[in-house]
């Protein structure tokens, strides 16, 4: 279960949303040829990627902005590169396009600084745009809690779309990173709950301001956490799956 869209349409272009995504995937296309080649890759992840020892040891602070524009593989990238053309146009839209930048790295950095705290010594590299993906999210959540996504739900062969308010989708998310973080030990590698949960609360403090000068509460009882124009209409598309009687 996965969100595909949402309802919530940009007044403006969103080109920096754009062009993080382009960066993401031009950089990823670039280290394609080092897929094969485990030393390459190695020697990659070692001098651009965030090492946590490697920041306890006063050296390569440089790496907690470039490890957010590596991915390791093609459905890393995806799924991320999803979440950001979901959720980015609506918040640089609010925001404006270079603060909207500034909050994007700045939630970024903030994830990797959480990832980093919660295992200083470990020397596993940690790549990935998630953490400042989880700060679009955040953000999100506070600016149209009650904007609808639609949810893309597959069970064996059954599919199918149906719309939920971005706060479920959003609080369900962010409960488990949180719980992924208790479970787990960063020192090991896998995936890093901390930078998520970090880059989302950061996301969601970071946008205060913008919501403040939107009226605060007087802003949410306004448009009832939904967003301050109309939504998106998507045409209703049947199932293609055939319906199997019951004898």
């Amino acid at each position: 279960m996965f969100p595909i869209r949402d309802h919530n349409p940009s007044g403006r272009t969103p080109f920096v949303t754009y062009a993080l995504i382009a960066a993401n995937v031009g950089l990823f296309l670039s280290q394609l040829g080092l897929m094969h080649d485990a030393r390459a890759l190695n020697g990659l992840y070692i001098d651009w990627a965030l090492i946590p020892a490697r920041i306890s040891s006063g050296d390569g602070f440089y790496t907690l902005l470039t490890s957010m524009f590596l991915h390791g593989g093609l459905m890393h990238l995806a799924g991320n590169m999803l979440f950001l053309w979901i959720f980015g146009d609506n918040v640089e839209d609010e925001m404006g396009h270079l603060p909207f930048l500034g909050f994007y790295l700045g939630a970024g950095l903030i994830g990797g600084v959480l990832h980093y705290v919660s295992a200083p010594m470990s020397g596993v590299p940690t790549i990935g745009a998630s953490g400042a993906i989880a700060g679009v999210m955040g953000g999100y959540l506070l600016l149209f809690p009650r904007a609808r996504v639609d949810i893309l739900f597959i069970f064996i062969v059954f599919f199918r779309i149906f719309p939920i308010p971005a706060w479920i989708m959003l609080a369900v998310w962010f409960g488990m990173q949180f719980i992924g973080g208790i479970g787990a030990d960063p020192s090991m590698g896998g995936v890093a709950y901390w930078a998520h949960a970090g880059g989302f609360l950061a996301g969601l403090v970071l946008t205060v301001p913008v919501w403040l000068r939107r009226g605060g509460p007087a802003f949410w009882r306004r448009t009832h956490g939904h967003p301050p124009h109309p939504e998106t209409r998507y045409p209703l598309q049947a199932s293609r799956i055939p319906k199997i009687p019951r004898r």
